[in-house]
């Protein structure tokens, strides 16, 4: 090759050489950050927006979006949210989710902890079928057990009680929390619990003073998808509770509000925004450890 086809070639620079965006071009940021990042916000944050908007409507604007921009409100009121909070029983159906998804975290993560350790680190016969068939009972949909489920809520005396719920969210909590901490028990280093153990630390104490607190990004994560799947669990909660005071939030803002063919908008969209804030704000706590939980754990 000549020199002078060698100068006729387009001059790359460093960057575009090893193929690094180059991102201080404004037109060039604007389009492939902060456009599809806007756009993403958006779509996320546009139900919320809704909600509290249609929450703060009174029911001239909310039902006449002829003369009035379904967008926005004119003449805000509380009228909506002082009947939820104070003519129906709200307090004590979030009372009851709380209370119902704390107990039943605690509970699967406990057996979960348990399990995924067993699995992954005292190497069984047959250890990873029984991580898979663990797995593979996640996928059993709710709709199928709920029947049987029922049957023998009813016969230990359970029905219509809190305790029910207690008892039958773990059946799909610990299959999936255990399938999360088997992973990431696979990547913390068998070589420090060895040490321990070398050191005299029975398998227990290596447990609780070595891998668990090196697990637990994942093991807060395993508990913020297990909280949100007891918080919005809606198939159990609405077959095995029928008193309308000991209903969990999800079932009782969709049955208590609605009457007949009469939907009661504003009261139901402020239930549901309101029972949006204890997940968002555990989920803005706790994110660092979630998001590490995603990354890896520790490295050799």
């Amino acid at each position: 090759m000549t020199d002078q086809t060698l100068s006729q070639r387009p001059h790359l620079t460093d960057k575009e050489s090893t193929g690094v965006i180059d991102w201080s071009s404004g037109p060039r940021r604007f389009i492939m950050l902060y456009l599809p990042l806007s756009i993403f916000v958006f779509i996320l944050l546009f139900p919320f927006y809704w909600m509290a908007i249609t929450a703060i409507k009174p029911n001239a604007e909310l039902l006449d979006y002829k003369n009035n921009n379904p967008f926005w409100v004119k003449s805000p009121t509380l009228e909506n949210i002082n009947k939820l909070l104070f003519h129906t029983d709200y307090p004590q159906w979030l009372w009851t989710t709380m209370m119902v998804a704390v107990v039943a975290t605690a509970l699967s993560l406990f057996a979960s902890v348990l399990a995924a350790y067993a699995i992954q680190r005292l190497k069984f016969r047959g250890s990873q079928y029984v991580g898979l068939a663990i797995y593979l009972a996640y996928l059993v949909p709710p709709s199928i057990l709920f029947i049987p489920m029922a049957t023998l809520i009813f016969q230990l005396g359970l029905f219509d009680s809190p305790m029910s719920l207690i008892l039958t969210y773990p059946t799909f909590l610990i299959p999936f929390c255990t399938w999360l901490l088997i992973g990431y028990f696979k990547s913390i280093p068998y070589e420090l619990e060895e040490c321990a153990m070398i050191d005299g630390a029975t398998r227990l104490q290596t447990l609780w003073k070595i891998t668990l607190p090196l697990a637990m990004p994942g093991l807060i994560s395993a508990g913020i998808f297990a909280f949100t799947l007891s918080w919005n669990e809606f198939i159990y909660a609405l077959a095995f509770i029928q008193s309308a005071e000991k209903k969990t939030v999800p079932v009782a803002v969709l049955t208590q509000l609605v009457e007949g063919d009469v939907y009661h908008w504003g009261s139901l969209m402020a239930g549901a925004l309101l029972g949006s804030i204890p997940v968002a704000i555990l989920y803005s706590f706790f994110v660092d450890y979630y998001v590490a939980s995603l990354t890896g754990a520790v490295k050799e």
